[in-house]
């Protein structure tokens, strides 16, 4: 699963999630995308089941890109435990994902079999996404 090799501090604060993407929202790599509709905390194990639908769809064809890491942790203090004594230790790891995000993008794959694929990887996840295609630059002459 996706966590980082090192951080810079253990246990992080939780931070806020309104708004919109601001980075990450255009389709950069491939030519069909999967967008996030909501905001949440996407942890490392729905994103590696929303992987691995991709990758079974896609039958060793197409190139896919993962948009989002899982850099932040989430701490938890144990099971009946009585209040206070500080913050609980990192449990696992989650990524920061708004509104607008893309997540992840696929190339060289027909469009019935991509937006398939992503329909399929989205009941993996507990947020709303919908299926994008990259915008053609026109080519004036």
């Amino acid at each position: 699963m996706l966590q980082p090799k090192r951080v810079k501090y253990r246990k992080v604060h939780k931070g806020r999630r309104k708004g919109s993407a601001q980075r990450g929202a255009t389709i950069a790599f491939g030519d069909f995308g999967m967008r996030a509709e909501e905001s949440a905390w996407l942890t490392a194990r729905q994103i590696e089941a929303a992987r691995r639908v991709f990758v079974r769809q896609l039958h060793r064809g197409g190139k896919l890109w993962i948009r989002i890491f899982p850099d932040k942790s989430v701490t938890k203090k144990p099971a009946e435990t009585r209040m206070g004594g500080g913050k609980g230790a990192p449990d696992h790891w989650v990524a920061v994902v708004k509104r607008g995000r893309i997540l992840f993008e696929l190339a060289d794959v027909k469009e019935d079999i991509a937006s398939e694929a992503a329909r399929l990887a989205s009941y993996k996840l507990p947020i709303g996404t919908s299926f994008v295609k990259r915008e053609r630059q026109k080519v004036e002459s």
